[in-house]
């Protein structure tokens, strides 16, 4: 009972073949781990872009050079064409804005602070924000532009 019989010639020959086909691969398959990666390196690519959005303004154009880039995130105020100001995409009622950077410049390394402010905005207030801005400790105030603005020549910047 449950005995297995073998025949004689060549019965060996096949049994032997046939375990080979089913032994244990010893190696890892990869692909699927690839394909994977691949997926979510071009999920991340997609993505990457949308994470960046901002206060939505129209900046004004400028022919300036991009500023170099900071170690540590910039902090940026944001001045809307209503009116309106953002500290770091989060709405701050202007009342606020001296006491909340004056609790962040404590924490931070630098004093640079970045100003963007829409193109239609009076002068005026900016300035203001600017003053704001100062009275807090930010005395490294850079304005935030596009490019491909006039240049003082009147002629337009190619690009």
């Amino acid at each position: 009972m449950g005995a297995g019989v073998m025949k004689k010639g060549g019965g060996g020959t096949r049994r032997r073949a046939g375990r080979s086909k089913h032994a244990v691969m010893a190696e890892i398959n990869v692909t699927p781990f690839v394909d994977v990666m691949l997926v979510l390196l071009i999920i991340f690519m997609v993505a990457a872009p949308l994470l960046t959005v901002g206060v939505p303004l129209n900046l004004p154009k400028t022919s300036a050079q991009a500023v170099p880039a900071e170690p540590e995130e910039p902090l940026t105020i944001s001045l809307q064409a209503d009116g309106a100001l953002s500290l770091m995409n989060n709405p701050i009622a202007p009342e606020e804005l001296v006491e909340r950077l004056r609790a962040v410049a404590t924490q931070r390394e630098t004093d640079k602070i970045f100003l963007r402010a829409d193109g239609t905005i009076p002068y005026e207030r900016v300035v203001q924000v600017m003053g704001a801005l100062n009275a807090s400790g930010f005395s490294n105030i850079v304005l935030v532009t596009d490019t491909g603005g006039p240049r003082m020549n009147g002629q337009e910047q190619a690009g």
